[in-house]
């Protein structure tokens, strides 16, 4: 049978269907922030989206993430008798191939052309650093990458070293202290999601080190933003170490 509604809980893929079927889409979460002018029924957040009211909505599909979403709520939908697809986004690559099972199998769509350009952008991306770097994604407590993240193989592609990529936490809380002594990485990559680092807020906790302040969607969304986000790195990057 054709999907002719989905609900997405995971702005990522909000964004990676309504750039290639918007018609599709008729519920989000409440952070599914992209395209700017999605126009439809919000359902909280990921941590906490209202079942009744995604049931209420009889979609054909919902789609979530297993890292983004809790397994009681994606449980809660199945037993409303909702088809529920979950992916799973470790690596650039993984990345790839859930985008074309989401959209292809998933929503039964033809694969869209931005998706085999965003394949083609970071085929031609090249290693241009050569750099180790602290990846904070919260302040208070700080919080950064650490193993198998998705922003940690995109930065891996641009020739960017996790100094945490071989910690037993995917998001190690690490003190500041340790953070920001001398020598322990080259750049400090400030992200402006999921915590808002700016110019103002962030930099100053790592003085003598080079700050990369960058888009948090174009380092941690895997969907449209990735035909650009090989750029929009690396721009950053270059800024920050030139």
């Amino acid at each position: 049978m054709p999907c002719r509604s989905v609900v997405s809980l995971v702005p990522s893929l909000t964004e990676a269907v309504a750039a290639t079927a918007p018609e599709l889409l008729v519920g989000a979460t409440d952070w599914c922030s992209h395209p700017g002018d999605l126009a439809v029924t919000r359902v909280r957040g990921t941590k906490n989206p209202d079942v009744p009211a995604i049931a209420g909505l009889a979609p054909d599909l919902v789609l979530a993430n297993e890292e983004e979403n809790r397994p009681a709520d994606l449980r809660a939908l199945r037993e409303a008798g909702l088809r529920v697809l979950v992916t799973e986004v470790r690596t650039l690559e993984q990345g790839f191939a859930e985008l074309d099972r989401v959209l292809t199998r998933g929503c039964g769509l033809s694969r869209p052309a931005w998706l085999d350009e965003a394949e083609e952008a970071w085929a031609r991306a090249r290693a241009e650093f050569d750099v180790r770097a602290v990846v904070p994604v919260w302040r208070k407590p700080w919080m950064v990458l650490g193993r198998d993240t998705f922003a940690g193989d995109l930065l891996a592609h641009l020739g960017v070293r996790n100094r945490y990529a071989g910690h037993e936490e995917r998001y190690p809380r690490v003190p500041l202290a340790e953070l920001s002594e001398p020598g322990r990485a080259e750049v400090v990559v400030l992200p402006d999601e999921p915590y808002r680092f700016t110019l103002e807020d962030g930099p100053e906790a790592f003085p003598g080190t080079p700050a990369a302040l960058c888009s948090g969607r174009h380092l941690t969304w895997y969907g449209p933003s990735l035909v650009r986000a090989p750029q929009v790195l690396g721009a950053a990057l270059r800024a920050a170490l030139r």
